[in-house]
């Protein structure tokens, strides 16, 4: 008779096993249920399927790495599910008097599941007033006083549980997020035509432009002015900040103005009579673009070609060359491709990863990679779309048709596969005119609802956990 494995052949064994495996070899004997929850087995678990994993996610003493991964197991197989009634709690939050016109999370998106896990929101509205929502509750938590104009625009600090909000004559606030208490403010001098927020390694900072052209460099919590820098003289300015924040995008829809990036730096530590640091990207009229999530440095730019007027989507990546005291920028080609004919104009686009492309025509989402072979055509709305929200796990489009369209990556091949799940309904049609924006984190879902009489609510969906 073979002698039997120990707690130690049988720990190394076992760390060859999946989950179920491992769930499987815990109802043998005493022994192997024992080796089984080994916590070493389960963190393992952990990092192998989900890449991205940091320690941090966990709270010591109030979860085993074991209750973690099946946590987060349950929650990613409801959140591909989608079965009403089953998989998530649907609420409608009301509270606006006017069309909400900006929405974002105030609260982390970590997966937690200690019983302190929060999704919470904030919005603005043409109601002058902005507000926080809890998500989980379905409920508001605060309301600011009501102020002088409509608010417009609004970006969030998680880290620093700060919202910042811009009116429509440019003025910018900071506020609490915990309690709505007003913080800090600053006045552009004209309106405002983008918010970005940067959460740079020394520092996050707010990069704000308006309507007359300029690029304002501000510091938190107290809305600091840093620097300010004509990008495009009288012409609103648009802004994308780079994945590292170490670039911004600065763009206008002035045929005549090239598009413009910023090197960071050069904005946050200003030089006396010294101009920052930029290039400009010649002949990307009124362009589109978006950086790639998973580089440093990537920037995609979709524009009219100077002959044809077909649309080329064309990749650079970006770096810093330092020489002597001076910065330069080089700027290098990776890829370009003409949009096939057959392709509508996009309104919208967006990237995953390093290699794959979204774009957003009327009611089809059609997936490119950055060479233009095309990976999949999505036409699962009846009206128009009207926001898509892309991130690691899934993607999520929003249309005039009231309903929220979730899919869901599948990494498994060379380009990530994306495969169409379910709908998320809205209210009735005879109320609403259509989701109009969507926003998610690790376990919720939150659309502005645009109602027909001028009004907005928050439709939310709360995915469940029962495990834990």
């Amino acid at each position: 008779m073979e002698p039997a494995l120990g707690a130690h052949e049988l720990l190394h064994v076992f760390s060859f096993l999946e989950a179920r495996d491992l769930l499987c070899a815990a109802q043998v004997d005493k022994m192997w249920n024992e080796v089984a929850r080994t916590e070493e087995l389960w963190r393992q678990l952990c990092c192998r399927r989900w890449s991205s994993f940091k320690a941090s996610g966990i709270v010591p003493g109030t979860q085993t790495w074991k209750e973690y991964y099946l946590c987060r197991s349950e929650l990613e197989f409801r959140m591909e599910s989608g079965r009403p009634g089953k998989d998530f709690v649907c609420t409608a939050l009301a509270g606006h008097i006017g069309s909400i016109d900006g929405l974002a999370y105030i609260s982390t998106n970590e997966c937690r599941f200690d019983g302190r896990e929060k999704s919470v929101v904030c919005s603005v509205s043409s109601d002058s007033t902005v507000r926080a929502w809890d998500l989980r509750e379905g409920k508001e938590i605060w309301c600011s006083p009501c102020q002088p104009t409509a608010l417009v625009n609004l970006v969030t600090y998680p880290q620093l549980q700060l919202v910042v909000t811009v009116d429509e004559q440019g003025l910018i606030k900071a506020w609490e997020a915990e309690t709505g208490r007003e913080r800090a403010s600053f006045c552009l001098p004209t309106s405002s035509s983008a918010l970005e927020a940067c959460n740079h390694p020394e520092g996050p900072f707010l990069l704000a432009a308006c309507a007359e052209g300029n690029l304002y460099t501000l510091m938190l919590p107290q809305l600091q002015l840093v620097s300010s820098v004509t990008a495009f003289p009288n012409s609103p300015v648009q802004l994308l900040c780079s994945p590292d924040c170490q670039w911004v995008f600065a763009s206008t829809q002035n045929s005549d103005l090239d598009p413009k990036v910023f090197h960071t730096a050069s904005l946050l530590y200003p030089l006396d009579d010294e101009t920052p640091v930029f290039t400009t990207f010649s002949s990307c009229v009124r362009p589109q673009a978006c950086w790639a999530p998973a580089e440093a440095a990537r920037l995609i730019v979709m524009h009219p070609d100077g002959n044809s007027m077909q649309l080329v989507i064309t990749t650079y990546e970006l770096r810093a060359k330092k020489c002597k005291k001076k910065v330069d920028i080089v700027v290098q080609q990776i890829a370009s491709f003409l949009l096939p004919d057959t392709i509508k104009p996009p309104n919208l686009m967006k990237s995953h990863g390093s290699q794959v492309l979204l774009l957003v025509s009327g009611l089809q989402l059609v997936l490119f990679t950055i060479h233009g072979l095309q990976l999949a055509a999505f036409q699962d709305h009846q009206r128009p779309i009207t926001s898509v929200w892309v991130d690691p796990s899934r993607v999520i489009t929003s249309s005039l048709d009231l309903s929220l369209r979730v899919y869901v990556w599948n990494k498994e091949k060379k380009f990530p596969v994306l495969k169409s799940c379910y709908h998320l309904l809205g209210g009735s049609h005879r109320w609403a005119s259509g989701y109009m924006h969507v926003e998610s984190d690790s376990r919720s879902i939150v659309g502005v609802e645009a109602r027909s009489v001028g009004t907005s609510v928050l439709r939310s969906f709360c995915f469940r956990v029962e495990r834990g």
